[in-house]
C-alpha cells in the first residue's frame, strides 16, 4: 500500500487522537494496545498474515492519496516502524533488503511516503521520520503532543529488544493484510469512513456530523455540489485547527451542542445527533448544512480566542476556566464573541455566570437552571447585545426569596458551605479567598493567577484522624463531625508543603505557614496560645463563608 506511492492526511480531517499511557494500566490506550496486539499475534502459532483493517482514501492522482479512515492507524504504524528501524541500526546497517524496505514504506531520498495534517507534518517529519529534533520543547498542538509521546513510548519499548523481536516485528507489519477502497470523490469515501472500527477511537459526534453533511451534499448539492463540498472541507479545515489548540480545555462534541444552542437560540437544545438527523431529512437541507458548518466554525474560532488568548490575559476569563464545568455559561460566551462585544462586557459576564456555576455546584440543588436563563439567554441576540439583563437575573436569583427562584440564593448558599466540601471545589474557595486576603488595603493590586500556585493541596490544619502530637482540641465527637471537614480547618498548601507538614505538631506545621496570605493569616491567629481549637476554627469559618456569601 506504501510502496510507490505517497499517502497524506487531507486538513479537513482531524489530526492524530490516539493517546499513550506511558504506566500499565487495567484499560490500556489505543497505542498501547496497537503493540500489545502485534506482540500476541507473533507469540500465536496463526498462519494468517495480521491484519490491519480497511483503509478509505480519496485519489488524488496516480500515486497521490489522501487518507480519509484508517490514518490514526496508519500514522501510528508509521512512527512504531520508524522507531524500528532506528533501533535495528543501533545494533548493525541494515542489508540491502531493510534498505529498500524503508525506502518503500517510509522515506526514500528526500520523498516521504506519508504526511499528516499540514500544521504537524513538520514536526512529524523532525521528530518522527528524521528525529532531528530530539527535544520536546515548542510543540503548538495536542495532536503533534501525542505524536511524540507515542514516539517516546515505542523508542523506550524497543530499547533493550534483540534483533531477533525486530525482524519478526518488522516482517509482521511488512507483510500484514489489509483492505484498500480508494474512490475519485472525498464525499464518497467520507460517508463510509464511519461504519469502520478497527480498535481506534470510536468517531465523534462532530465526525459523524461531518460525514453526514459530505454524504448529503454529495446527494442534494446538485450544480454547486463540488463548491459546497470545498467549502465544508475549508470549514473543518478551520475546526480542526482550533481543535489542535484548545482539545485539551474542551471536548469537541460539548462545542457541537453548544453550538446547537447558540444556531436555534435554545439552552434546551441537547442532542445534536438527532436535531441535526431530523433537519437532513428535509427536502432540502443544504442551507442547513452551509449555515450550521458555518456556525460550528465560528464557535471554534471564538473558543480558541476564549481559550488560549483571552483567558490568560484575563482573570475573569481565567476564574471561570478554572471553575470548570460550565457548560450552562458556554452558549452566552460564544454569544458575547459572536456579536463583538469588548472584552471588559465578556469578563463581566463570565463574573456573573461565574457565580451561577458556582452556587449550583454548592449548593446541589436538583432544581434544573436552564428554565431559570433561558428566557434571558433567547433575548440576548445581535439586534440586542446587551448582557445587563443577564446579570440582573443573575443578582436577583442571588438574593430572591421567591421559591421557585431561590435555589441558588444566599440562604441556601450559606447553609450549603458549613460542613466538608469537595475538595477541587474547596481550594477553588481559598484561591479567591486568598486573592481577597492579598488585595485589602492595596491600592493597584493585581490578583494571582490559580495556575501560579505550584500544586495547590487542601491541607487540614487539623488532621482528619486523632493525632497524638500536641497543639490541637480534643477529638471528641463534635470536633470529629463539625470541625474537622469545614472551610475553617481547610488552608491552601503547595503539594511539597503539604507533604512535608503532614501530622506534625501544630507549632510544627505553623511555622510554615509563610507562602500563602492565608497561611500567615493562622499564624496571626494563634500567635498568644500555639494551640488549633473549635473556637478558632470556627471563627476563621465564619470569615470565609462571608467571604464567599458576599462574592460568589
Amino acid at each position: 500500500m506504501l510502496a510507490g506511492n505517497k499517502i497524506f492526511v487531507p486538513t479537513y480531517q482531524r489530526a492524530y487522537s490516539w493517546d499513550t499511557e506511558l504506566e500499565k494500566v487495567n484499560s490500556p490506550k489505543q497505542t498501547n494496545v496497537f503493540l500489545s496486539d502485534l506482540e500476541d499475534y507473533n507469540k500465536s502459532s496463526t498462519k494468517s498474515k495480521y491484519y490491519f483493517g480497511h483503509f478509505l482514501f480519496e485519489e488524488k492522482d496516480e500515486k497521490k492519496f489522501g487518507i480519509i479512515d484508517g490514518q490514526q492507524r496508519m500514522t501510528t504504524i508509521i512512527i512504531f516502524l520508524s522507531v524500528l528501524f532506528s533501533r535495528l541500526k543501533q545494533i548493525r546497517p541494515l542489508n540491502e533488503t531493510e534498505q529498500e524496505t524503508f525506502e518503500d514504506i517510509i522515506k526514500r531520498n528526500s520523498t516521504y511516503r506519508f504526511e499528516t495534517v499540514d500544521y504537524d507534518d513538520r514536526f512529524f517529519k523532525d521528530c518522527v521520520i528524521d528525529q532531528s529534533k530530539k527535544d520536546r520543547n515548542g510543540i503548538k498542538t495536542v495532536s503533534a503532543k501525542r505524536i511524540a509521546i507515542a514516539f517516546d513510548f515505542f523508542t523506550s519499548q524497543l530499547a533493550d529488544k534483540d534483533e531477533t523481536y525486530l525482524l519478526k516485528m518488522l516482517d509482521t507489519v511488512q507483510n500484514a493484510s489489509c483492505t484498500t477502497h480508494p474512490v475519485k470523490d472525498a464525499s464518497e469515501a467520507i460517508q463510509m469512513f464511519i461504519f469502520q472500527n478497527n480498535r481506534g477511537k470510536q468517531p465523534s459526534n462532530l465526525e459523524i456530523i461531518k460525514a453526514q453533511f459530505m454524504f448529503n451534499v454529495h446527494l442534494y448539492g446538485g450544480e454547486e455540489k463540488e463548491s459546497l463540498i470545498k467549502e465544508i472541507k475549508d470549514r473543518f479545515e478551520e475546526i480542526y485547527k482550533s481543535i489542535s489548540s484548545i482539545e485539551y480545555r474542551i471536548n469537541e462534541d460539548d462545542v457541537l451542542v453548544y453550538t446547537l444552542r447558540v444556531h436555534f437560540n435554545s439552552l434546551w437544545e441537547t442532542n445534536a445527533i438527532d436535531k441535526i438527523n431530523k433537519l437532513l431529512t428535509e427536502a432540502n437541507p443544504i442551507p442547513f448544512i452551509k449555515s450550521f458548518t458555518q456556525s460550528l466554525a465560528i464557535s471554534f474560532e471564538h473558543l480558541t480566542t476564549f481559550f488560549s488568548k483571552d483567558e490568560r490575559e484575563n482573570l475573569e476569563i481565567h476564574s471561570l476556566v478554572t471553575l470548570g464545568g460550565i457548560g450552562i455559561a458556554m452558549p452566552f460566551i460564544i454569544k458575547a464573541y459572536k456579536f463583538g462585544l469588548p472584552i471588559n462586557q465578556i469578563n463581566l459576564l463570565c463574573s456573573k455566570l461565574e457565580t451561577m456555576v458556582l452556587r449550583h455546584r454548592l449548593i446541589g440543588t436538583r432544581a434544573e437552571i436552564t428554565s431559570r436563563l433561558n428566557d434571558v439567554y433567547q433575548k440576548f441576540t445581535s439586534e440586542n447585545p446587551d448582557i445587563t439583563p443577564i446579570n440582573i437575573r443573575i443578582d436577583w436569583m442571588k438574593t430572591t426569596q421567591d421559591w421557585w427562584w431561590s435555589y441558588w440564593g444566599n440562604k441556601e448558599l450559606e447553609r450549603s458551605i458549613q460542613g466538608g466540601l469537595n475538595h477541587s471545589t474547596a481550594k477553588y474557595l481559598l484561591w479567591k479567598y486568598e486573592n481577597h486576603l492579598q488585595s485589602q488595603g492595596k491600592s493597584g493590586y493585581k490578583a494571582t493567577r490559580f495556575d501560579k500556585i505550584v500544586n495547590p493541596e487542601l491541607e487540614h490544619i487539623a488532621p482528619q484522624t486523632e493525632n497524638p502530637e500536641t497543639g490541637y482540641d480534643n477529638y471528641d465527637e463534635e470536633f470529629v463531625n463539625q470541625y474537622i471537614n469545614c472551610l475553617g480547618n481547610y488552608l491552601l498548601l503547595s503539594k511539597s508543603h503539604n507533604c512535608s507538614v503532614g501530622n506534625k505538631p501544630f507549632a510544627d506545621k505553623r511555622a510554615t505557614y509563610k507562602e500563602l496570605t492565608q497561611q500567615r493569616e493562622i499564624q496571626e491567629m494563634t500567635v498568644k496560645s500555639e494551640t488549633w481549637t473549635k473556637e478558632l476554627i470556627q471563627q476563621r469559618k465564619e470569615k470565609i463563608v462571608k467571604f464567599v456569601i458576599e462574592n460568589v
